[in-house]
């Protein structure tokens, strides 16, 4: 079911998360909100929050120290659990206080230029990773061997445990341990019109979202159009 509003956003991911982790308390896991105009620090502290309350031990990681700052003065509550990138790779107190690599670092929207960084941090680490809002395909990097190799490598560690966003004509979500999810907008609301048991590529979103109309020049435009997009991203 599509959330109506963000609540249910943080409450669906909040399920989805810990069924996540209960399948796999060591693994790469992603979450996804992508809303236009969405602030996304109050609803990762209030994730975090939420963890921290059913006895997840975990450390709250920001890509730089700027970041980290605005989250300590947000989330006074949390600030002895809020990192950015280099203070966790440069401090061996930060790392010795991950607990035996029972902490869940929960990183917030690392982007392409933390990429080496953030690599780093997870290969040298063994417990969970959870990615909020994380976008770390490079454009500039464009589609020869060093996006295939990234994609074949650690992009392909990342698992998803809650997605929802828009596309062109309806919306995407997954909630672990469900399927993918197609939301097709009709003039009386959402309609699931089709489940995936991976992600759908852009084409199988466009065909699920033509229903039995087919996709058409338009729809083949908007392939073309998301291809493009999933480059630059």
């Amino acid at each position: 079911m599509l959330p109506a509003d963000l609540h249910a956003v943080e409450d669906q991911a909040l399920g989805a998360l810990r069924s996540a982790l209960a399948a796999d308390a060591r693994g790469r896991w992603s979450v996804e909100w992508r809303f236009e105009g969405l602030r996304l620090l109050p609803p990762a502290l209030r994730m975090a929050r939420a963890l921290l309350a059913g006895g997840v031990d975990l450390r709250l990681l920001f890509p730089d120290a700027g970041a980290a700052a605005l989250a300590r003065r947000d989330g006074s509550d949390l600030g002895g659990l809020i990192l950015d990138f280099g203070a966790l790779q440069r401090s061996e107190a930060a790392a010795a206080g991950l607990g035996g690599e029972r902490t869940l670092l929960l990183a917030v929207a690392p982007t392409p230029a933390d990429y080496e960084d953030f690599v780093q941090i997870c290969t040298g680490y063994g417990g969970a990773v959870v990615m909020l809002n994380g976008r770390l395909e490079d454009a500039a990097v464009g589609i020869g061997s060093v996006a295939r190799q990234r994609r074949r490598g650690f992009l392909a560690q990342w698992q998803t445990a809650y997605a929802v966003m828009p596309v062109e004509g309806g919306a995407l979500r997954r909630a672990h341990p469900q399927a993918w999810e197609v939301h097709r907008e009709d003039p009386d609301g959402f309609r699931l019109v089709a489940t995936f048991a991976q992600k759908p590529d852009p084409e199988e979103l466009a065909t699920a979202l033509a229903g039995g109309d087919g996709i058409g020049l338009g729809g083949n435009l908007r392939v073309l159009d998301a291809f493009i997009e999933g480059l630059r991203h």
